[in-house]
């Protein structure tokens, strides 16, 4: 279905004089930022710098990232929305598609750039980009089909004053049985409290808006401005006007803004913070955001705001494709129920089907291109690897029942999906309660699916390899909110070949780089993550012993309280002498 919204695109290829495209990326700690003027802490930056320029590129172009990572951890890059087709090894996510980069070593991504639009690069490693490691990805299109003046780019953000590894701690504990997330303490414009912003009258913008954060979500807006949309995740939209936007966490947007003829009134922007999954609100965290966007700055007069926040009514599904590419019926459809419990190691976890991911022994890429014919089967890739093989060009159609109370956004690898269906409550299979959008539905790569309702989604398995498909709330992913779609492994060992480098890497790390899940061949999964499942429902043996013991002992400690409030050596004495029992 992408390929229809390619077509002028990749008709212009032909026009292009394809340019190899080299950024060098040492990433580093970058020490004392201060973004939001409340605390200074380290961040992880590139090159020593923080906040991390954009990486630009045309469509036609060869992107080569070389990376050295001087950390004293382990990282990995993902381009945000890019289908890597041809390319798994360079999606980025550690163990998944590759092992991540051991401290002091080096690694190149490099991949054809064949799609357009706002993306966005971020670490794929544990929580590591809410450190700071994410920037902006833009893709011209020298045959771009919308006219506009300048381009700007908006990053939103939250940030925590505690790393991710501390936070993590917190998240991930016995001691949080409900599954409370960190709370950022800031929310962030272009990962600045004093970004300003400045507009020529008269001029048309393009602005690409990027939610980097990893945990909130933001309603967007511009005083006296309206934004006309014109693309979404890297997808060209027909145009479509709003007042606001709202944006979960990986989400983008292209808007055109048209500027005011006249410099006598400056506008503030405003990115405000939706707090509804905040369970508390840190003293100093103020959720509405604002950037002025100055006409001149030879006085201070603003416009009075028109910001709507929470009041916004902006909806997705109601944006229509430039290209159009109809719905068709599905091959084969999966059920994911999207839940949260506690488990077997005492932790509140983020499943799907009441099963919560955990990362295999082997990368899942390296397991598909080593595993030969073993390679269709799901078990390889692990026990709790969430995993469903699918046929090469099947059209797959997503059930997505949440359960939680809150909205999540879920993320695609390597494809864009057609929003084809959404209602409340749990889709049990009856198309009656389904709101359906059939003819040229909206795409995007990153969903967010209602609380206690159910979206459907649809995409065709024309990308051969390994994808991983999670929620963007880092702290959800980490928990295990995640599955694995193996696409075509039988096409993808015919055409494709795991370059070296990307098995020397897990070998620097001490990792195994061939195998199943496991690290072993065949079907031997013996040693493979796993185990971390659901409570039982109901009692076990020991649970049933257990209480026992406690109705037992309870019967005997309110005897004892009884016997001994009947037998009170005091009491007799407090009678004879005519006093009130005490109290």
């Amino acid at each position: 279905m992408r390929i229809t919204g390619l077509l002028a695109g990749l008709a212009s290829l032909s026009l292009i004089q394809a340019a190899r495209v080299v950024y060098d990326m040492n990433i580093t700690y970058v020490d004392n930022v201060n973004p939001d003027n409340l605390k200074a802490r380290q961040a992880v930056g590139i090159n020593g710098k923080w906040p991390i320029p954009a990486v630009e590129v045309t469509l036609g172009d060869v992107l080569v990232m070389n990376v050295h990572n001087s950390l004293n951890e382990p990282t990995a890059l993902h381009a945000h929305g890019q289908f890597q087709n041809g390319t798994n090894w360079m999606d980025g996510p550690a163990m998944v598609t590759q092992c991540a980069i051991p401290p002091n070593h080096d690694l190149q991504y490099e991949f054809n750039i064949t799609q357009t639009g706002t993306f966005w690069i971020h670490s794929h490693y544990m929580g590591q980009y809410m450190d700071g490691l994410r920037f902006p990805m833009i893709i011209h299109n020298p045959a771009e089909p919308y006219k506009y003046d300048e381009e700007l780019t908006v990053t939103l953000s939250d940030w925590y004053h505690d790393s991710s590894y501390v936070n993590l701690n917190k998240f991930m504990s016995v001691y949080n049985p409900t599954g409370a997330e960190p709370v950022p303490e800031s929310g962030l414009i272009n990962d600045n409290a004093n970004v300003t912003f400045n507009f020529t009258p008269g001029k048309v913008y393009r602005i690409h808006i990027i939610n980097i954060s990893g945990f909130a979500t933001f309603f967007y807006s511009i005083d006296g401005h309206q934004m006309e949309i014109i693309e979404v995740d890297g997808i060209y939209t027909k145009p479509q006007l709003v007042d606001s936007v709202y944006m979960t966490a990986a989400q983008r947007f292209s808007v055109l803004v048209t500027a005011k003829n006249t410099t006598d009134t400056n506008y503030y922007m405003h990115a405000d913070m939706d707090t509804v999954m905040f369970d508390f609100l840190p003293p100093d965290l103020n959720p509405n955001i604002t950037a002025p966007i100055y006409y001149s700055t030879n006085h201070q007069n603003f416009s009075p705001s028109r910001d709507v926040g929470s009041g916004s009514t902006f909806d997705d599904m109601t944006l229509v494709p430039l290209y159009n590419a109809s719905s068709v019926e599905p091959d084969r459809q999966v059920n994911l129920t999207i839940d949260f419990q506690v488990t077997t190691d005492g932790f509140n976890r983020g499943m799907f089907n009441e099963l919560p991911y955990l990362s295999p022994k082997v990368p899942s890429t390296n397991t598909m291109f080593s595993m030969g014919d073993d390679a269709m089967n799901v078990d390889v890739y692990g026990p709790q690897s969430q995993t469903f093989v699918f046929k090469h060009l099947d059209m797959i159609e997503l059930v997505l029942n949440n359960l939680d109370g809150n909205a999540h956004p879920f993320h695609l690898h390597g494809h864009v999906f057609q929003m084809v269906g959404r209602g409340s409550g749990v889709y049990t299979g009856n198309k009656s309660s389904v709101t359906w959008l059939m003819d040229n539905p909206p795409q995007r790569d990153t969903i967010r699916v209602d609380g206690e309702g159910f979206s459907i989604i649809r995409f065709r398995a024309d990308n051969p390899g390994v994808w991983i498909f999670h929620c963007h709330i880092d702290w959800h992913l980490e928990s295990g909110l995640a599955a694995l779609f193996v696409t075509a492994p039988d096409v993808a060992q015919k055409r494709m070949t795991l370059p070296q480098a990307f098995k020397d890497i897990c070998e620097a790390g001490g990792t195994p780089s061939v195998g199943n899940a496991a690290g072993k061949t065949g079907l031997d999964l013996s040693g493979a993550p796993s185990g971390i499942t659901l409570i039982p429902d109901g009692f076990t043996a020991k649970g049933k012993g257990a209480m026992a013991a406690c109705c037992i002992s309870a019967i005997i400690g309110m005897a004892a309280i009884v016997w001994y409030s009947l037998n009170d050596p005091q009491r007799a004495i407090r009678e004879r002498m005519g006093r009130p029992p005490s109290r």
